[in-house]
């Protein structure tokens, strides 16, 4: 609406500055569109001409029309369909005609006096044969009508504009008054979950201090009957034991018998461990002797390899060494003998060495079998050692138990003699206890110790009791007040904490919702359209969350800001900066080279954004700019020029005053 009012107004300004003062023809006209140039060749400067009375000098007189009419040629229509004229020019437009381009040369010779042929394009044809081509630059007066046909369609667009702006406004205002209900209502339910959150946490604190306390109490019941289960089993085991160990004593045979056969067997271990250390050595010699004839053998194999290759290198040294020829010879026929009885010596090995391997193998046999005896013997042996010692061990504990309970029974007697004053049996007699269910002599001895580990544990007697009773409960109601100062201390950092987080949390979204709503009004603004908005993402909590930038130009789809174009992206974020600006203005702006990936049609909007900021928040905007239509659009410009070489001088031009100059 801003630019349509501005462009009306300039149109205006040049149609009043343009319009005679005696008033002139051309304003009393209307011409359709597209058909301006054709008018403009046909009267060209007669329409700047007014329309005047009969004793005028100068101007459009009424006259009555031809008594006899001309007609246009054949095929031709009258350029009066197209306009609509005052009575003053209707006998002149009568005879101008409308034609093609290709048609007008052909048509012109059937003209008749007075009439005159033109083109949409601007060409002309006249009766008397005068032509004239249509130039790049209309005439004024088509130009004249051409603003007049456009500030006629202005008006019409800035009354829709207006209408369309109004409603806009009445909406914005009913939008404005639900977004405030609405954000009123998102407070309070922000409160009541706030509330509830926190009555929440308080009650999960309860529940998992009971739970612990719980389990804390389960824990100690647990271990407790684990504890009672497991004395439980070793009473059963040890009575176990006792039983076993009585029943062994019962069944062992006799010991020297079982000495004496101990004894036999370590003798025959000893003979067998003998031979197999005999067998053993005479193994090793024999072992010896074998790799001995082995060394012997290659020895003698190297010897022969030597014997072939000296016999190989003779071949090629006959030549050079005749004089030894005779000696060589003997030594070669000497040398062929040796491989003979090397073999013969070999075979006599090889069979040695046959029957050595063949004594080893028998030794080797007899001495695992030796081995073998030994091994089951020793395990014998110590099964038998292992069996007597626990015989032995078995009965030295059967005699001990024994007699400790001897003792126990004769030390009982007298502590009921001494202390009673009766016998055992009296004192049975007199409780009446039956013999058959009173609990073992293990089960009584264990809660004996149990009650003196208890008496025990009760320590001497503390003659300062009742004052270190005193000191600890000072201590304590010392220590409970520190607590609950510190509990009071910690509600209050508590309470000053989510008192900022809950003023930080409005004021964001206070921020948020200023900010967001602006940078969708701008964003439709650069683009003519679309829709654009901030989006808190990764948490609910404003104090938490990140911005995601969500933005959808004309014709697109919805997406982040990273899928958009260079410029695109560049009119997005200085939409966002200057809905910040609204949000909290400040009195300057620097922008450094902002329109560089703008195209002409985006600078232009970018330049209206500034005009409607700067109206705004009256804040003054420094541009760094080489692009011609942000210049243009400036109130003043400012500049380096070197007026000589190595002098640079400071230029500033204030445009508006340039303006205000020219008009």
């Amino acid at each position: 609406m801003s630019a349509l009012r501005a462009e009306v107004a300039a149109l205006a300004r040049l149609v009043d500055r343009d319009t005679a003062e005696g008033g002139q023809v051309l304003d009393l006209l209307r011409v359709a569109d597209g058909y301006e140039k054709a008018l403009g060749a046909a009267l060209a400067d007669d329409l700047r001409a007014p329309a005047v009375a009969d004793d005028a000098a100068t101007g459009w007189a009424l006259l009555p029309a031809y008594s006899q009419a001309q007609l246009l040629p054949a095929g031709v229509a009258a350029l009066s369909n197209h306009v609509t004229v005052p009575e003053v020019l209707a006998r002149r437009l009568a005879q101008v005609g409308l034609v093609a381009r290709e048609d007008g040369a052909r048509l012109q010779k059937d003209l008749l006096p007075g009439q005159r042929l033109v083109s949409i394009e601007g060409d002309l044809w006249r009766w008397d044969g005068f032509r004239a081509g249509a130039e790049d630059a209309p005439s004024a007066a088509a130009l004249r009508l051409k603003q007049l046909n456009r500030l006629e369609e202005l008006k019409q667009e800035l009354e829709g504009a207006t209408a369309r702006a109004e409603g806009a406004a009445r909406a914005h205002e009913m939008l404005k008054t639900a977004l405030a209900e609405v954000s009123a209502q998102d407070a309070r339910a922000r409160d009541a979950r706030r509330a509830a959150d926190q009555r929440v946490t308080e009650a999960s604190r309860a529940l998992s201090k009971s739970e612990a306390e719980r389990s804390i109490a389960a824990g100690k019941l647990e271990s407790a009957r684990l504890a009672m289960r497991r004395h439980q089993d070793e009473a059963t085991a040890a009575r176990g034991r006792l039983k076993e160990a009585e029943g062994a004593l019962a069944a062992l045979d006799d010991l020297d018998a079982a000495r004496a056969a101990v004894e036999e067997l370590k003798v025959t271990v000893e003979a067998a461990r003998m031979t197999m250390m005999t067998r053993r050595t005479g193994h090793d010699e024999l072992r010896r002797a074998g790799e001995d004839r082995a060394r012997r053998l290659a020895a003698i194999a190297r010897e022969l390899q030597t014997w072939k290759s000296r016999a190989d290198t003779a071949g090629g040294r006959v030549a050079d060494i005749e004089t030894r020829k005779a000696t060589s010879e003997a030594e070669l026929t000497e040398a062929r003998k040796a491989p003979e009885a090397l073999a013969a010596q070999r075979g006599k090995l090889a069979d040695e060495i046959g029957r050595a391997e063949t004594r080893r193998a028998a030794a080797g046999d007899a001495l695992a079998a030796g081995e073998t005896a030994l091994r089951g013997a020793v395990d014998a042996e110590r099964q038998a050692e292992r069996a007597a010692s626990e015989a032995r061990e078995a009965r030295a504990g059967a005699e001990a138990r024994a007699e400790s309970a001897a003792e126990a029974v004769s030390v009982a007697a007298e502590r009921i003699s001494e202390e009673l004053e009766t016998t055992p049996e009296a004192l049975l007699e007199k409780l009446g206890d039956d013999p058959a269910t009173m609990p073992g002599a293990a089960e009584l001895e264990t809660e004996v110790a149990r009650l003196k580990r208890q008496r025990d544990a009760l320590g001497a007697v503390n003659l300062r009791a009742e004052e270190d009773a005193q000191e600890v409960e000072a201590e304590h109601k010392m220590l409970v007040e520190e607590k609950t100062d510190l509990e009071e201390a910690i509600r209050a950092l508590r309470s000053g904490i989510a008192s900022l987080n809950r003023e930080g949390r409005e004021r964001i979204l206070t921020a948020f919702e200023q900010v967001n709503s602006n940078f969708s009004m701008l964003f439709k603004h650069l683009f003519g359209g679309g829709e654009a908005k901030l989006v808190m993402v990764e948490s609910e909590d404003p104090l938490d969350a990140g911005l995601e930038i969500m933005c959808q130009p004309p014709g697109k789809k919805l997406s982040t800001l990273s899928l958009l174009s260079g410029g695109e992206q560049t009119l997005t974020a200085m939409a966002l900066i200057f809905a910040v600006f609204l949000a909290n203005p400040a009195p300057i702006c620097v922008l450094d080279e902002v329109d560089a990936p703008l195209d002409d049609a985006n600078v232009n909007r970018f330049c209206d954004l500034l005009e409607e900021m700067t109206r705004r928040t009256e804040t003054r905007f420094l541009i760094i700019t080489h692009h011609a239509v942000t210049m243009a659009r400036m109130d003043r410009l400012f500049g380096v020029t070197m007026g000589e070489q190595g002098v640079s001088q400071l230029v500033s031009v204030d445009l508006r005053k340039a303006e205000a100059l020219v008009a």
